[in-house]
């Protein structure tokens, strides 16, 4: 599963890199300019991507917190 999960980053990463749109002068709407358009998309496609890393990737020991002592509670004494 890790090496699914490096190479989706690694895909969406280079799905940044959209220099086939640098020169593309089309109106998507009438007015959003296609650069924009994929950016749009790219961020949403980005947002799905850290939201499966986080429900596959993260570190499920990282959510068992100790609970705290108050401070000037009857313990510290």
């Amino acid at each position: 599963m890790k090496w699914g999960l490096a190479a989706l980053v690694a895909g969406v990463i280079l799905l940044h890199q959209d220099f086939w749109n640098w020169t593309n002068k089309t109106l998507v709407m009438g007015f959003l300019p296609i650069g924009l358009v994929y950016h749009a998309g790219y961020a949403v496609l980005a947002s799905l991507t850290m939201a499966i890393l986080v429900r596959l990737a993260w570190p499920h020991e990282l959510e068992q917190v100790q609970p705290e002592r108050p401070v000037g509670s009857e313990a510290e004494l």
